[in-house]
């Protein structure tokens, strides 16, 4: 019988298998264990990959942003017990490990035309505050790190700016646009990822203050 990652090889060796290779406008993962590890997605620290035979993943992050795996490790300890957040299994000097999350983003529910419902903005109002009685600030909530479970439920990943000091208006912004325009009967179905990460970046720069307002 085939082992676990846990019997066959140890986190912290999972992790160290991962070497990175920065580019010109990124950082790629140049080689790691491939018979326990799937790259499952990337983001701007650190890239996460499926632990084969578990339903949890290892999130790496590349440098310099090491140090952010003792942050997110810390506020998801602080997050124990709310189901609307993964449950931290392990934690390193750059990894740690969570529930792997079956489901789809909202930035996947807009480019298949999987409709979301109202309710899962509610669902979403009610983690953040639940995460804000927890002593956080919840920030940085965006399309990409919400899920819709297959079950219906919604997850919230990437928590490791919840404890940033600043006001981060994201996510009301996202729900003034959804009720200001998704909400809309001439709103289109389904919207191409390359227009999504098109307003995404003019957000960024503040320039759809006008029309999220």
């Amino acid at each position: 019988m085939r082992g676990t990652v846990e019997t066959d090889t140890t986190y912290q060796q999972l992790a160290e298998s991962v070497v990175f290779k920065r580019t010109n406008k990124n950082v790629v993962v140049e080689s790691f264990n491939n018979k326990q590890l799937t790259i499952a997605g990337s983001g701007r620290s650190a890239y996460v990959f499926k632990l084969q035979n578990t339903k949890k993943v290892l999130k790496v992050f590349y440098p310099p942003f090491e140090h952010l795996a003792k942050r997110e490790a810390k506020i998801y300890k602080k997050l124990e017990g709310i189901t609307y957040f993964p449950v931290m299994h392990a934690s390193g000097q750059n990894y740690i490990v969570i529930d792997y999350i079956e489901g789809f983003t909202l930035f996947e529910c807009l480019v298949m035309g999987k409709r979301i419902d109202e309710k899962v903005l509610n669902e979403v109002d009610h983690a953040i505050l639940l995460a804000k009685s927890r002593g956080l600030n919840p920030s940085d909530i965006h399309l990409h790190n919400i899920l819709i479970t297959l079950d219906g439920n919604v997850k919230l990943i990437d928590v490791v700016r919840f404890e940033q000091v600043k006001q981060c208006n994201q996510w009301d912004d996202l729900k003034r646009g959804y009720y200001k325009f998704y909400k809309k009967k001439i709103f289109p179905r389904k919207m191409p990822s390359k227009l999504l990460l098109l307003i995404a970046y003019f957000y960024k720069r503040n320039l759809l203050n006008r029309f999220v307002t």
